[in-house]
């Protein structure tokens, strides 16, 4: 049986990953999966407790969660073809100014 450190240092390694690609990135799909990297590292986490605790709230907590992330997913997309029909560009840069 795998310990529960093992799964929180797995999930805290994708959430840094995740972390480090927002702040790094300059192209805004690339972000949206560095944000999307984060949601599953903290649906690991709630997985991990939920099973090691023998309780089923924190796979509860992975549906809302998930429910979030597709809904994030769906926004975030929109947004971005809006942004390059009227940018011509994906860089974070160009459009964090917000005039067009």
């Amino acid at each position: 049986m795998v310990p529960l450190s093992w799964y929180l240092i797995l999930s805290a390694l994708l959430f840094a990953t995740g972390a480090v690609g927002v702040f790094v990135k300059n192209n805004i799909i690339s972000t949206l999966l560095c944000l999307e990297l984060m949601l599953n590292a903290a649906n690991l986490a709630f997985v991990a407790f939920s099973m090691f605790q023998g309780t089923i709230e924190g796979q509860l907590f992975v549906i809302l969660v998930m429910a979030v992330a597709a809904a994030e997913a769906g926004v975030g997309l929109a947004i971005v073809i809006a942004l390059f029909r009227n940018r011509e560009t994906l860089d974070v840069d160009e459009s964090s100014l917000l005039k067009l």
